[in-house]
């Protein structure tokens, strides 16, 4: 525990919440599944993508980026394969764009857990950004350090999706969103592609 300060967990922190809300496919669908659905159906996808976004710290704290740089074609391999389940993600939200919504309220089941662990997976991306980040604020992880650093990324992981979801599913957002539906989910598709081909073609 003494390789950890409170300075460097609050870095840690700030740099992780900061990667959270950035523009990308999880934070994409997350928002796009809380609106369309209600807070209700869409927190347990919100919690599978927080777990999954998650493990890529547990990944990196336990060396999986050094296999990478071992073996490079497995990170690709890993970023076609994600690529292409991003590129059917956004086929799904093109696809079903137009379909009408129950106005009267909150549906009662989304995509579920196991399918936000699965979106957030298919991007091996994180894994790198997690090592560089913890590499460079904690130098130095002995004895525990590794499990309280995890339990940290994991905490924050879960806090900012549970808190986009709170936020995109309230009645206001949830309004504009029923009168724009069919572009908002073709835009939101369409961003998703565009991430799972930069992911597939940029090796």
């Amino acid at each position: 525990m003494d390789a950890i300060t409170l300075p460097q967990l609050a870095l840690f922190v700030a740099t992780l919440g900061l990667a959270i809300v950035s523009p990308g496919p999880a934070i994409i669908a997350a928002s796009q599944s809380a609106a369309s659905r209600g807070r209700r159906a869409s927190m347990p996808y919100a919690m599978g993508l927080a777990v999954g976004a998650s493990l890529w710290c547990l990944f990196a704290l336990f060396g999986l980026t050094v296999l990478f740089r071992w073996m490079p074609s497995l990170f690709v391999a890993l970023k076609i394969l994600g690529g292409i389940y991003l590129l059917w993600i956004a086929f799904q939200m093109w696809r079903h764009a137009a379909d009408p919504l129950d106005m009267a309220g909150e549906t009662v089941s989304g995509p579920g857990f196991a399918r936000g662990v699965a979106l957030n997976l298919s991007n091996p991306k994180p894994a790198l950004f997690y090592s560089a980040v913890i590499m460079s604020v904690f130098p130095s992880l002995h004895g525990a350090a590794p499990a309280v650093v995890y339990g940290v990324a994991l905490a924050v992981e879960l806090g900012f999706y549970a808190a986009v979801t709170a936020l995109m599913s309230t009645g206001p957002v949830r309004r504009r969103y029923y009168g724009a539906k069919t572009w908002i989910d073709r835009i939101a598709g369409a961003l998703i592609g565009a991430l799972g081909l930069s992911l597939i073609l940029r090796h």
